[in-house]
């Protein structure tokens, strides 16, 4: 009995009262009052352009009037969400929009890896700044610098590409208006510009490794690829997981700029996504609730694959976002 009395009494010693714990965080905020100082301006910043235009996202469910405002346009609840369900246009978007962002996955992301571990192996320090310099370029231009530096390339009858190609297959196929192409222009246009730029997140893990497990694998015997494969990948794949994580938050934002630069009346049916789409019914045509609804499936969408693909790197011992 007397034991239990005083395991009792450690347990309320242990339990802080509510107010000596206020007190503590006042003076946890008083004594660190500089960095909260310095924190005030990014959530200030969060707070008006990123939650509080959060507010407008509830046209989505009303009939809005800009002359009515948000507050005095008519409520309809879900009906712009079926109405665009029950369209035509939407399996065309969510298959245009899937096989591109199932191409960016599947091509760009892995290219991203392998282009940092070449890197890595350069053992030359002039030439790997050299090489990374030169990837890293593309980076910084401008969607539409790339796009006109597409129809320059690809040009009909002047584009050296546009001569190259046809001449070694013998055809004569207008790459910029052909649907076929489209896809495959996208891509290698992601591949030149983002490539580089997406290496720095693993050329910094890879630069964390423990040098003295390649030391080890070296004295066992081990070649380069076994290295890269045994040491070199197990080590970076945390990073890998977390950043393909990321990535499945952005399967439907294919990005506007880059798709609508490249589209033209020819290629229409398969260059259509979510994100011309939306600019399309919500400037074009005025269609403001219709087209908030539409981003705002679109950014569902984001957050339940964000979420599903956490939980599956959880599930398999990797480390998640949270």
């Amino acid at each position: 009995m007397a034991v239990l009395d005083r395991t009792v009494a450690a347990t309320e010693a242990l339990v802080v009262p509510p107010r000596r714990r206020r007190r503590g965080v006042r003076v946890h905020v008083t004594q660190f009052k500089w960095l909260y100082l310095l924190l005030l301006p990014g959530i200030i910043y969060f707070a008006l352009f990123r939650y509080g235009p959060m507010y407008g996202a509830i046209i989505a469910f009303k009939d809005y009037v800009p002359f009515l405002g948000i507050a005095d346009s008519p409520w309809v609840g879900t009906e712009h969400f079926a109405s665009f369900f029950a369209s035509p246009d939407f399996p065309r978007l969510l298959a245009n929009t899937l096989i591109l962002a199932l191409l960016s996955l599947v091509i760009a992301f892995p290219l991203t890896i392998v282009v940092a571990l070449l890197l890595n192996e350069l053992r030359i320090n002039l030439v790997k700044r050299s090489v990374q310099t030169l990837i890293y370029v593309p980076h910084f231009l401008s969607w539409t610098v790339v796009a006109s530096l597409t129809y320059l390339l690809f040009a009909l009858d002047i584009g050296p590409l546009f001569q190259a190609i046809n001449g070694v297959l013998g055809t004569d196929i207008n790459f910029l208006t052909d649907p076929a192409w489209f896809r495959p222009i996208i891509v290698l246009q992601d591949i030149w510009k983002n490539t580089g730029w997406g290496t720095i997140i693993f050329l910094a893990a890879l630069a964390s490794v423990d040098q003295e497990q390649y030391e080890a694998a070296i004295i066992d015997g081990a070649g380069r690829f076994q290295r890269v494969w045994h040491i070199t990948l197990p080590s970076i794949m945390p990073t890998v997981v977390v950043m393909l994580v990321l990535q499945m938050g952005q399967v439907l934002n294919t990005g506007f700029e880059q798709i609508y630069l490249m589209t033209n009346s020819l290629n229409r049916q398969v260059a259509d996504v979510f994100d011309t789409y939306v600019y399309f019914m919500g400037i074009t045509q005025g269609s403001y609730s219709y087209s908030t609804a539409v981003g705002l499936f679109k950014a569902l969408v984001g957050v339940v694959l964000i979420f599903g693909a956490n939980w599956l790197a959880r599930r398999f011992n990797q480390t998640g976002i949270f």
